[in-house]
């Protein structure tokens, strides 16, 4: 990993909502914990773990999940 590699990594986690927020954010927005996996191509287990803080997306994965995470939250208006 180069040195703008980790900046760009410590960026994003820095967007990424705290645990209880990742789960007001998808609630609000009606989805479950399942079809969020299904967009992110991981399991439902990972998401309930994300939102559980108990792990972190890390790299692509944490892009995908903040770019979804920013569009529900647009729709719901949180």
């Amino acid at each position: 990993m180069s040195a703008g590699d980790l900046v760009e990594e410590v960026r994003r986690e820095r967007l990424l909502p705290a645990p209880r927020v990742l789960k007001l954010i998808r609630q609000a927005a009606g989805v479950s914990q399942a079809r969020v996996a299904r967009e992110l191509g991981v399991g439902r287990v990972s998401v309930a773990r994300y939102e559980l803080g108990q792990r972190k997306p890390r790299g692509e994965l944490l892009a995908r999940y903040i770019a979804l995470l920013e569009a529900l939250q647009a729709e719901v208006r949180l």
